[in-house]
């Protein structure tokens, strides 16, 4: 890991981006901590650049309650190389929502590939973070895809509960390593979400093995997350994390 820009923002948290590898990143830590502090990775649906607005009030709002935060870039987005195949499956896909066509080989096409790059690439980058001494466990997940999130919180042992946002496919394939979850989980599902299917969001929900797991089901489309919700994920972090 290697840091590449600093800023102090007016609130006193530090922001650092770093590359790891020829991968961008970026770190936020608490302006007053006193002590090495939990860290909430920040996932998102990928482009840094375009996200920052979001993730930076994430991370602050992180920040306020003591937390560390990081974000990492996802495979084939913001400035990194792009997959022809990914970008077949994401055209064929928006296609396929529009016909009422089977999605389910094409949501394999476009996330597993993902997955299996994403996945590693996260577990690096928290190699790279627990190093760094003003960061300590516990780890929390929040947010992004969730598929990728599935996937690290049932191999990740270094991550202590997970706040989940159903708003992406998940291949069903995946459905068994969502059984084998065991840490808590909060999940936020939009009832109206246009680009996700709401009977696999519960299904996959019933799937997970987790005995301590929350679903919160709101009213409205992908971006009408009510705004309460984060202090419920600061209260449910809150139990895990400190």
């Amino acid at each position: 890991m290697r840091f590449t820009a600093e800023q102090r923002l007016d609130d006193g948290v530090l922001e650092r981006e770093f590359t790891l590898g020829e991968i961008p990143g970026i770190l936020w830590t608490p302006g007053s901590a006193s002590e090495p502090a939990p860290l909430i990775l920040l996932g998102h649906p990928g482009g840094l650049r375009k996200m920052y607005p979001r993730l930076v009030a994430r991370a602050r709002h992180s920040a306020a309650e003591g937390y560390a935060a990081a974000t990492l870039e996802l495979p084939g987005s913001g400035d990194r190389p792009r997959s022809a195949s990914a970008e077949q499956a994401r055209a064929d896909l928006r296609r396929a929502l529009q016909t009422g066509e089977p999605l389910e080989e094409i949501v394999d096409r476009l996330i597993l590939p993902l997955v299996e790059q994403a996945v590693p690439e996260w577990q690096a980058a928290l190699d790279a973070l627990l190093g760094l001494p003003e960061i300590g466990g516990p780890v929390g997940l929040a947010g992004g895809v969730i598929a990728i999130g599935v996937r690290l919180a049932a191999v990740e042992p270094r991550i202590a509960a997970a706040l989940l946002f159903a708003g992406s496919f998940v291949p069903r394939s995946m459905f068994e390593q969502a059984r084998q979850i065991t840490i808590p989980l909060h999940v936020l599902l939009q009832w109206d979400d246009e680009g996700n299917d709401r009977q696999l969001a519960l299904d996959l929900f019933d799937a997970f093995g987790s005995k301590e797991k929350t679903l919160h089901a709101n009213m409205g489309g992908h971006t009408g997350v009510p705004g309460f919700e984060g202090e419920d994920g600061n209260r449910f972090f809150a139990r895990h994390l400190k």
